[in-house]
């Protein structure tokens, strides 16, 4: 699936005179010299008619190298469009994610929080049991000791 936006945005609209800024102007460019070549040469082979063989190599080199050259432009251009879809998609994800991940924290800070207050309220609690159970002991040696004492008696 390809971007809709991707061919009218993030594109320059000023190309430098050195050198183009993306890769379909340098394709162009490359096209318009090798057809001027191939033209120049075609020409010349018609006239000299003896030395054919190497002129007719040069040509068909020229348009191996042509069908290279378009077939690379073709590549380029689909992994161009395939980040400027990336790049337009991209920032929304991200922007989407990040607010997720900040609800995401704020959610956890609180139940945190509450765990945090939950282990206070029984540690508070353990104490309190714990002196407890201490009273209670020190009551059931007492409630022995006086038992014992007036079994004795």
């Amino acid at each position: 699936s390809k971007c809709e936006s991707s061919r009218s945005s993030g594109r320059p609209t000023k190309l430098s005179p050195r050198a183009p800024a993306h890769p379909r102007a340098m394709v162009r460019a490359l096209r318009v010299g090798l057809l001027a070549a191939v033209a120049g040469t075609a020409a010349l082979g018609e006239s000299v008619s003896a030395s054919a063989n190497p002129i007719r190599r040069v040509v068909s080199m020229l348009q191996m190298m042509q069908e290279k050259v378009t077939a690379e432009g073709k590549k380029e251009e689909d992994l161009f469009d395939k980040f400027m879809c990336y790049c337009t998609r991209g920032a929304g994800d991200l922007t989407a994610s990040i607010s997720a991940a900040e609800t995401k924290i704020s959610q956890d800070t609180s139940s945190l929080e509450t765990a945090e207050a939950s282990k206070k309220q029984l540690d508070e609690e353990l104490a309190a049991h714990k002196s407890d159970r201490e009273e209670a002991k020190k009551a059931l040696a007492e409630a022995t000791a006086l038992r014992e004492k007036e079994a004795a008696v």
